[in-house]
């Protein structure tokens, strides 16, 4: 795709990766201290969502992301932006976004277009059910209005919902009201709070956005601001990036594109290896270094917005990753759920995680290399971060498992960082 009849300018592939960690924000750490409202602020300001997960195997995956970007901090801190905010201004809501994900307030009428395909066209199931039981959302919907969030089991009780799936109709069932719960969701009608198992309870959308529930963004303006937020979330990118980010059509996006570039909002550039054009927001400004010796050095989640889309991060890093999560013990490669770790503007090695919190203990099973990395500086810098990464999650030490080609190295460096 070329937009630009003179010849882009030519970014290498080191500088690409070092406006991306920069876009996201991996600056130079902050200063020690307890980080604040205001910084989680900033972080989202900057990364637009991020992306939640059910799976709770060293913590789940919402709350990584700013531990990577500001270092330990206290988890209620992302719980009260999002979910339970007392007094303060609610900063983050839940939608379907890249896949469910946090999102700033103000962005959730962007999204009423997608809320209107999940009603009314795009996806079949959704339309039919929210169709074909419209007295039943009435009553969940009245019903969470007089008793606040709730569950779908609590609905089904106030409701006196007792019939298995299988009944015969006549009645509704449990699973009509999970699923019909989850319709609402999507189509904007209902939004949810998470409790401390992660569970959702269902509350009025005006409830939690209060008045951003009125406001009518239409689909072109929506995909245009979509598309200039993922520009300086990502710092550079490609047509397929843009898209992904919030799960765009990419013709739509390809479209939106032109029209900004034309506008100046977006330049076009290339970038050294990358076989698709490349485009900047405006505001990019490229960092001379972002290097280990500045302290810079982290574990990611496997969703964190930097590496959440693969075939990106493979551009970026050379870092080729698959979730094995579904993968049979015995095919595994890398291990369960592995985490990348990031030194400077590089992802240096992988490992796998799991809080074992009965024994206090975060466990590493595999610690694998990447490519031409040294193993003694990496295991050093790594070592020293797992213990950190224990203690902000509780826990009182790590131990590392045999598997894996960085392990035997980083047991020993694992060793001498809590001497």
């Amino acid at each position: 795709m070329i937009i630009s009849a003179m010849a882009p300018p030519e970014l290498s592939a080191a500088q690409a990766a070092r406006i991306a960690l920069t876009a996201q924000g991996f600056g130079p750490r902050p200063s020690a201290g307890t980080v604040t409202r205001r910084q989680v602020s900033r972080i989202v300001e900057r990364t637009r969502l991020i992306q939640m997960d059910s799976v709770n195997i060293a913590v789940r995956a919402h709350y990584l992301p700013l531990f990577s970007r500001l270092g330990s901090y206290d988890r209620t801190l992302l719980d009260r932006a999002a979910w339970h905010p007392g007094r303060a201004t609610r900063m983050l809501v839940e939608y379907w976004a890249h896949e469910a994900a946090l999102i700033p307030v103000d962005d959730w009428p962007l999204f009423g277009w997608r809320m209107e395909e999940y009603r009314d066209g795009r996806y079949l199931h959704t339309r039919e059910l929210m169709r074909d039981n419209r007295v039943l959302a009435a009553d969940i919907r009245a019903l969470i209005g007089e008793i606040g969030p709730s569950t779908p089991r609590l609905i089904e009780s106030h409701l006196g919902i007792e019939r298995e799936p299988s009944a015969p109709g006549g009645w509704w069932n449990r699973g009509d009201v999970k699923h019909l719960c989850e319709a609402m969701f999507a189509s904007g009608e209902l939004s949810a709070v998470r409790d401390a198992n992660f569970g959702r309870h269902y509350d009025l959308t005006e409830r939690v956005v209060g008045e951003v529930a009125q406001r009518r963004i239409d689909r072109v303006d929506a995909h245009r601001q979509l598309v200039t937020n993922a520009a300086a979330a990502l710092g550079v990118a490609t047509v397929a990036d843009l898209a992904d980010y919030y799960r765009l059509k990419p013709a739509e996006v390809r479209d939106v594109v032109a029209e900004l570039v034309e506008d100046a909002a977006l330049q076009q550039v290339s970038v050294r290896g990358w076989k698709d054009a490349a485009f900047m927001h405006a505001d990019t400004v490229i960092p001379r270094r972002i290097a280990a010796a500045d302290g810079r050095s982290t574990l990611l989640s496997p969703f964190d917005p930097l590496v959440f889309f693969r075939p990106r991060a493979e551009r970026l890093f050379g870092f080729r990753y698959r979730i094995e999560i579904y993968v049979p013990e015995h095919k595994r490669v890398h291990g369960y759920y592995v985490h990348p770790y990031l030194l400077g503007d590089e992802i240096v090695a992988r490992v796998d995680l799991k809080a074992d919190r009965a024994a206090g203990v975060l466990r590493v099973p595999a610690a694998h290399l990447e490519e031409g990395r040294d193993a003694g500086m990496v295991a050093e810098r790594l070592a020293t971060d797992l213990a950190t990464t224990a203690q902000w999650l509780g826990l009182d030490g790590v131990e590392v498992g045999s598997r894996g080609d960085l392990a035997a190295t980083l047991a020993h460096a694992t060793v001498g960082a809590s001497a």
